[in-house]
């Protein structure tokens, strides 16, 4: 059987760019020309179906994390290195910025969108004033908090070894994300994806820079605390597997002493038993079998 070859490192980073990328165009280019506040339904479906055809593409290839928040919890969880994680959120970054590009471009030509930093503002995510539902700060960032743990939850949980519909990860991780963004798009355009967050405030107005960092902490604090749940069972499972040893161990020990005790009882009651017999005993050899001397013993004895 050939051995499986894992891709290399810029394999993986170009499959996070592009995949990213994807995500953007997809995820921001419909709620763009469909008025997302009246209607969120095609915009959310159309980001948890791009999440699931990404996933499906290039999922062999980087793990299909797509998402800052998904690479923080798979890093917290302990399935990737810091150098490797920080490498996927700079390649998503980077995909994100230019799927952004590329729908900045489209828009300028449309005449009848004479700024098209005013369209990215209906789509960006903000809190207060630039919210759809002028939700406070506290409430998108709940929010914000709240999606990304369930959607890195889902993530690492299909995505475990142990788990043996692995091959539905895709199809999972895209409903979950489809029904978060309706509720998201129905708060503040919460994206739980700081990659995407980050490149609609690019080209929105001043406002969204200056929010931006609530839809980084959120989602890291969310991914940080599904990922270390998943450690946690982790880390449950290496302990019941080392307590069973240590109880295997503790009852192979109570065993062995068992057996060294009935050996003295035998030994004991053999001496008090063959008091009479002396001769016959030194006679006998010392095999160290207590059964063989037991059955050899009677030949011993003289007519």
């Amino acid at each position: 059987m050939t051995p499986e070859v894992r891709p290399g490192l810029l394999s993986r980073l170009g499959a996070e760019a592009f995949g990213t990328l994807f995500l953007v165009v997809a995820g921001l280019g419909v709620p763009l020309f469909t008025l997302p506040q009246s209607n969120p339904l095609p915009g959310a479906l159309a980001g948890g179906l791009t999440v699931t055809a990404a996933m499906l593409a290039f999922g062999y290839i980087s793990g299909g994390h797509f998402n800052p928040a998904i690479t923080l919890g798979n890093l917290v969880a302990g399935r990737i290195g810091i150098a490797a994680a920080a490498a996927y959120i700079g390649a998503q970054l980077v995909g994100a910025a230019a799927g952004a590009l590329a729908l900045f471009g489209i828009l300028r030509t449309v005449p009848s969108i004479p700024d098209p930093r005013t369209a990215f503002d209906t789509v960006t995510a903000g809190f207060g004033e630039h919210s759809v539902i002028q939700t406070s700060m506290a409430g998108v960032l709940l929010v914000e908090v709240l999606g990304a743990a369930l959607l890195v939850a889902v993530f690492l949980g299909m995505t475990a070894r142990r788990n043996t519909n692995a091959a539905a990860a895709p199809f999972a991780v895209g409903l979950a994300f489809a029904v978060l963004l309706q509720l998201g798009q129905a708060l503040g355009n919460a994206p739980f994806n700081p990659a995407r967050a980050t490149a609609s405030a690019l080209f929105s107005s001043s406002w969204a820079l200056e929010q931006l960092w609530l839809f980084w902490v959120a989602p890291v604090v969310g991914a940080g605390i599904a990922g270390l749940v998943f450690r946690g069972f982790s880390d449950a499972r290496v302990r019941t597997a080392a307590l069973d040893a240590d109880h295997s161990d503790d009852e192979a020990d109570a065993g062995s002493d068992l057996a060294d005790d009935f050996d003295d009882d035998v030994d004991e009651k053999t001496a008090a038993g063959t008091t009479t017999a002396a001769p016959v005993t030194a006679a006998a050899p010392d095999t160290g079998d207590e059964a063989r001397d037991f059955f050899d013993a009677p030949r011993t004895k003289q007519p």
